[in-house]
C-alpha cells in the first residue's frame, strides 16, 4: 500500500507551468522552497530572484518552470486542492452510509492539516497555512474569468462538485447544494483566519474547531434521508 501511495501524482493543468515541476530534481526544489519562503516572508515579499539564490540556481532556471509568481502561486493552489480532493476520496471510498460519507468528508477537508509522507518535496502543513492566506489572490485578479476558461481551477470545481454530490445524496431536496459545498471549502480557510488572527470573530479556538463547526452548520442544515 505504501508503494502504492508513493506513485501518486497529483494531476495539475499543464498550462499553469511552462515545465512540470514533479519532472526533475530542479523542479520538486523550486516548489518545496518556494513554500517555505512564500510563508516566511509572504507571497508580497517573495521574488523569483529571491527563490533562486535559496536554491543556488540562477533565477532564469525558475522561468524555465513558470511564466511568474501568479502561476507558482496558482500551481500550488492547484496541487493543495489535489491531495485534498486524493485524501477525501481515499478516506469516504469504502463508506456505504451516505450521512457517514459526508460527515467524513467534512472531517478531511476541515480539520488541521497533518504533513503527508508521500510527497517528500512538499510540506502540506506549511502550504495549507499558505493556502489560507494567500489563495484568494490566485482568483482575485482581472484574468480570472480567462484564467477559468482555461481550466486553471478546475480542482477546486472538482472538489466542490465532489461535496455537492455528496450533499445531494444525503438531501436530495435540499436547493443549495453547490453554495454549501463552497462555503465548506471557503469557510474552513476563513476561520482558520479568523482563529489565528482575528480571535474575537470566531467561535473557533483550542475546544472547539472548524470542523465540529462545519459538521454541526451542515447537518443542521439538511434533512438526511431516513
Amino acid at each position: 500500500m505504501e508503494r502504492l501511495m508513493r506513485s501518486i501524482k497529483i494531476g495539475i493543468n499543464e498550462k499553469i507551468y511552462l515545465k512540470d515541476p514533479e519532472s526533475s530534481d530542479l523542479g520538486k526544489r523550486i516548489v518545496e522552497q518556494s513554500i517555505l519562503m512564500i510563508h516566511e516572508m509572504g507571497f508580497e515579499s517573495f521574488t523569483f530572484r529571491k527563490l533562486g539564490e535559496q536554491i543556488q540556481s540562477n533565477e532564469s532556471s525558475v522561468y524555465r518552470y513558470f511564466e511568474n509568481k501568479h502561476k507558482l502561486l496558482l500551481y500550488l493552489a492547484s496541487w493543495y486542492w489535489g491531495w485534498l480532493e486524493y485524501k477525501m476520496v481515499f478516506a469516504t471510498n469504502g463508506i456505504p452510509n451516505p450521512t457517514e460519507k459526508l460527515r467524513r468528508a467534512i472531517e478531511i477537508l476541515t480539520q488541521t492539516v497533518k504533513e503527508d509522507v508521500t510527497f517528500s518535496h512538499v510540506n502540506e502543513v506549511l502550504l495549507n497555512k499558505i493556502v489560507i492566506n494567500e489563495y484568494s489572490k490566485s482568483y482575485l485578479t482581472k484574468e480570472v474569468d480567462l484564467e477559468n476558461k482555461e481550466g486553471y481551477f478546475v480542482i477546486y470545481k472538482r472538489l466542490v462538485q465532489r461535496l455537492h454530490e455528496m450533499i445531494i445524496t444525503v438531501d436530495k431536496d435540499y436547493p443549495y447544494p453547490s453554495s454549501l459545498a463552497s462555503t465548506i471549502l471557503e469557510g474552513s480557510l476563513h476561520q482558520y483566519f479568523l482563529k489565528e488572527h482575528f480571535p474575537n470573530l470566531t467561535d473557533c479556538d483550542d475546544n472547539v474547531t472548524p470542523t465540529q463547526y462545519f459538521t454541526d452548520l451542515v447537518f443542521r442544515t439538511l434533512t438526511p434521508k431516513a
